[in-house]
């Protein structure tokens, strides 16, 4: 068999030039609320009656996540659901009208490698200087200057995995622990490993993640059609009929290029030089564009001091590009996409806000299902679990309703106190006389407030297990 060569291309090292303009400003903003947000929020504190004191806390021991005043509890696993799939739809949702500009603005990757390469070319210099100096043997300067590149991306990759354990634990007293050696052996691991991710995909991989390893980049054509605005090469004006040209001699103004028949792109390569993925959005539109529209503002700086029109890398439409027709935003797919955000957001928020502060479940122990006493009634046994939600201790009472003359039997317990924002497990018994039934019964366990009549009390329905003729006991 013949050799048919490597089975993959060895990565082209990219050098991103610094850029200027409106959409650079956009991401150093959108940055910035990113990186504050989640580095300064572990260490907000937030006071409440029951629970942590941090403003965010996703309290595993406890079974408690923390987000300001809102407190979830394992039986609110829902509300997730609810979220992943919100989050799905405005995904949808805003691809289809501006393209992957979560990919350019918002998403992780993104964020963490505009920090890498800025402190690459603080330490290294401007791109022409980055290529010089991977260019050049090694020496002591050369390894000075990567040296504490990678140093500086470490230092960030570990501040980013420490500060999401942070997350888990009581920041304060979690940072004290670490750097003593006490914390539990899950925060040092959590924090290397994604010290290591950080690194490795921010810092080495770069591009790659978001070229190979993001599915992202392989489905979003589903959701684009020919109204998607996307970061767009006007090729007419940019190409006229003779193709661009670079600024020469009787080629220098508008008026000149024009009368021969050559477009307004001057071929610099700016456009190229600024893109974090490599590639020349001349060339249409590829799954490796990311909609960061660097580009535009590399396009837009050239034209300025060109004292030209600005545009001619934009966000627009294939509609518009191809046949001048207006971009319709109002398609009917956009519109099930909003329609369908609209109803899960508010069913979410109402959810939320209509919750109630208390709630029980209660299981019938089945094994045995009934036990036949010597005095001949029957006795069923449940697991009932109480969680008090609110911010105060409570007093409650358990009651039957719906199965007369049973008798409930919580050993030494009538009153169940149950602390703010905590749970209590009981075991419940309840003894009926056959009097002729079989089969299951229906009733209710109810449980009251007993310090707190306007409190409403909780209703959990169940069944009473009574002998069936021809059955033995406890089958």
């Amino acid at each position: 068999m013949s050799d048919s060569g490597p089975a993959y291309q060895a990565r082209i090292p990219i050098y991103p030039r610094s850029v200027k303009g409106r959409y650079r400003a956009i991401k150093w903003g959108v940055l910035t609320l990113a990186y504050g947000v989640y580095f300064l929020l572990p260490w907000l504190r937030w006071e409440r009656a029951g629970g942590a004191g941090q403003a965010v806390l996703f309290d595993i021991e406890g079974r408690r996540f923390y987000i300001f005043d809102l407190v979830i509890h394992p039986q609110d696993i829902f509300w997730l659901a609810a979220f992943l799939m919100i989050a799905a739809f405005l995904l949808f949702f805003v691809t289809a009208v501006a393209g992957r500009v979560f990919c350019g603005y918002f998403c992780f990757q993104t964020l963490w490698t505009d920090i890498y390469i800025l402190i690459e070319r603080l330490v290294q210099g401007e791109r022409p200087a980055r290529i010089r100096l991977d260019k050049a043997p090694w020496g002591a300067g050369k390894v000075v200057k990567k040296g504490l590149t990678h140093l500086l991306w470490l230092l960030v990759a570990f501040a980013t995995g420490l500060t999401f354990t942070l997350y888990w634990a009581d920041a304060p007293l979690l940072i004290r622990q670490f750097f003593t050696g006490e914390a539990p052996f899950p925060a040092y691991a959590t924090t290397a490993f994604l010290t290591a991710t950080t690194y490795v995909m921010a810092g080495l991989a770069r591009e790659q993640v978001c070229t190979y390893m993001c599915p992202y980049a392989r489905f979003q054509s589903a959701m684009f059609d020919q109204d998607t605005l996307i970061v767009s090469y006007d090729e007419s004006r940019g190409e006229g009929s003779r193709g661009r040209a670079r600024l020469r001699k009787g080629l220098k103004s508008r008026e000149e290029r024009q009368a021969q028949g050559v477009g307004d792109c001057i071929d610099c390569g700016y456009c190229v030089q600024v893109c974090p993925t490599g590639i020349d959005i001349r060339n249409g539109l590829q799954l490796q564009c990311v909609s960061c529209a660097l580009c535009i503002d590399a396009c837009n700086t050239i034209m300025d001091s060109l004292g030209w029109e600005r545009g001619l890398v934009r966000y627009d439409s294939k509609r518009r590009l191809e046949t001048g027709e207006r971009t319709r935003v109002l398609r009917l797919k956009n519109i099930g996409y909003a329609l369908v955000l609209t109803v899960a957001i508010g069913a979410l928020i109402w959810n939320i806000a209509t919750q109630a502060d208390l709630d029980m479940a209660a299981y019938q122990i089945r094994q045995p299902l009934y036990v036949v006493l010597s005095d001949g009634r029957i006795l069923n046994r449940y697991d009932i679990k109480i969680n008090n939600k609110a911010e105060r201790p409570a007093r409650f009472r358990l009651e039957i309703d719906g199965l007369p003359d049973a008798e409930l039997d919580l050993g030494a317990t009538e009153v169940l106190t149950v602390p703010a924002d905590h749970s209590l497990s009981v075991r419940a018994k309840v003894r009926v006389e056959p009097r002729g039934r079989e089969g299951q019964l229906p009733f209710a366990f109810v449980l009251r407030d007993i310090d707190d009549g306007e409190r409403p009390p909780v209703r959990q329905e169940v069944d009473f297990s009574l002998p069936v003729s021809g059955r033995r006991s406890g089958e």
